[in-house]
Formats: C-alpha cells, sequence, structure tokens
C-alpha cells in the first residue's frame, strides 16, 4: 500500500470516527453562538448603539468582554477549529456516495467552510490573545487589491460571488435541502417544524445580508472606490439607513440569531 492510500485511509477513519462527530457538535455550538451574537448586536445597531462592529469579529470581541470572557472566547475558539477540522476531512474523503461533479461540489463547498471557520478560530484567539481587532479594514485590502493588474475586475468577481452565495443561502432555506443539515429527528414532528423554520429564516436572513455586502463590492470595483465594499458590518448599516432601517434590520438581525439556533439544532441532531 502505497503513502497516498495510507494517508487517504486513515483520513477514512478519522472522518468515520465518532470523535469527528463530537468536534462537529462542538464546532457548530460555537458557530451558534458567533451568529446568536451578531444578532443582538445587530439588533442594538438598530436601536442606535454604533459602538460596535456587527459581524464575526465584533461577535468575538462582544464575547471577549463579557464577565469570564476570555475563558468563554477560547472555548468557541477551540470549536470553530474543531469545525474546520471536520469540513477539511470532508473536503479530503467525504461525500464518497456521490459521484462525479457532485462530489466535487461539496468537497469544495467544504474546503471553503474550512478556511472561514479556521479564519474565524485565528481571529479569536488573536482577539483573547489582545491582537485582534485591528487590520485595516475591508476597504484597505479591497484598496490593495483593486490596485493590482486586473484587480478591479477581481473584486467585481468577488462581489458576484459572493452575491451568488447569499442567493443560494436563500435557495437553500426556502427547499428541502435545509433538512439535510439535521437527522431525521430533527426534520420531523412538532421539533422537525420549529427547526425547520428556524433554517429557513436563518438561511434567508444571512443570505440577504450576504447579498447585500456582494452588492457593495460590485459597486466599489464599478466605481473603482474601496470604501464603498464593505463586510457584515457595513451591510447592515446599509439596511439601517433605508426607510423603516431599524425595523428591517431588526428582522435581519433576529433572522441571523435563528440562523444561530439552527446552527444549535444542527449540533443536537447532527448528521453528516
Amino acid at each position: 500500500m502505497g503513502v497516498s492510500e495510507q494517508a487517504e485511509r486513515a483520513g477514512q477513519q478519522a472522518h468515520r470516527s465518532d470523535w469527528t462527530d463530537r468536534a462537529a457538535r462542538a464546532g457548530l455550538v460555537a458557530y451558534g453562538i458567533v451568529h446568536l451574537v451578531i444578532g443582538v448586536l445587530a439588533v442594538q445597531l438598530a436601536f442606535g448603539d454604533r459602538s460596535g462592529s456587527s459581524d464575526a469579529t465584533g461577535a468575538l470581541q462582544a464575547l471577549a468582554e463579557q464577565p469570564f470572557g476570555d475563558v468563554v472566547l477560547w472555548a468557541v475558539a477551540v470549536g470553530l477549529f474543531l469545525l474546520a477540522i471536520w469540513q477539511a476531512l470532508e473536503a479530503a474523503v467525504g461525500f464518497r456516495d456521490e459521484d462525479g461533479f457532485e462530489r466535487v461540489r461539496h468537497r469544495l463547498a467544504a474546503a471553503g467552510k474550512t478556511i472561514v471557520y479556521g479564519f474565524l478560530g485565528v481571529t479569536g484567539v488573536q482577539i483573547v490573545m489582545g491582537s485582534g481587532g485591528g487590520g485595516g479594514g475591508t476597504d484597505s485590502m479591497t484598496a490593495r487589491v483593486m490596485d493590482a493588474p486586473g484587480g478591479q475586475l477581481l473584486v467585481g468577481a468577488i462581489g458576484a460571488a459572493i452575491f451568488g452565495f447569499g442567493g443560494y443561502l436563500i435557495v437553500r432555506g426556502w427547499t428541502d435541502q435545509v433538512k439535510d443539515d439535521v437527522s431525521n429527528a430533527g426534520a420531523s414532528g412538532a421539533t422537525g417544524r420549529v427547526v425547520v423554520a428556524l433554517g429557513r429564516v436563518g438561511h434567508t436572513a444571512k443570505g440577504i445580508a450576504f447579498g447585500i455586502v456582494g452588492v457593495l463590492f460590485v459597486s466599489a470595483a464599478v466605481q473603482h472606490e474601496p470604501k464603498e465594499s464593505g463586510g457584515l458590518d457595513q451591510a447592515l448599516r446599509e439596511i439601517l439607513d433605508q426607510p423603516f432601517g431599524p425595523v428591517l434590520l431588526c428582522v435581519i438581525g433576529a433572522g441571523i440569531g435563528a440562523y444561530g439556533l439552527f446552527a444549535l439544532a444542527q449540533a443536537r441532531y447532527f448528521t453528516r
């Protein structure tokens, strides 16, 4: 047996292990907590509190500021790293019951989630170690990309991809795909109706927010103005500036909180 075959077999064994299931559950709890805090921050923003950042980084910073915040943030960061490890295994050896493009598509999606969860885990560690929260913001990073050859097109493409991801979340929420994220017990009966409803509302709210982020990036590319780009926090502030903005933002914040509750339900009714 070659080295690559041994590595793949070891990866498959790790992927099927009970430890991986427990790691995924712990990670989903951490991810759910982050979204619950983002939802609270969004509602606070709707009521006039503009002091914090209503995104994942702001949520992690808010956790650090609570009593025993360092301990909580370490636990959340570890959970996010565990979630990243699970998705890395999914990307490497998962979805073996699927063939061709479907397997490739799901593995690429898992690889993307690995990066996102890993980044959030690193951000949590940086905050708890006292080095997080800086970095110059999204607009400065966009400016560096835009100044590179072909950078304007790249920023526009990134915006289109983010917008498409937002649309994917909405579609996933309002089809039976959302039921695939939980076991049969979590998708049936009275409990299942609540869980599925949380998934639908949460995916829709998060999809709308990501759609706005995508529009901001495309607008920045068209105008060649990096400051027009922004992440989730800027997208929520854009909602706030619209007619009936505070009401809309409360609805979106509650929806993002619903996504957090759905992640907790995923942890409870975990399925591969």
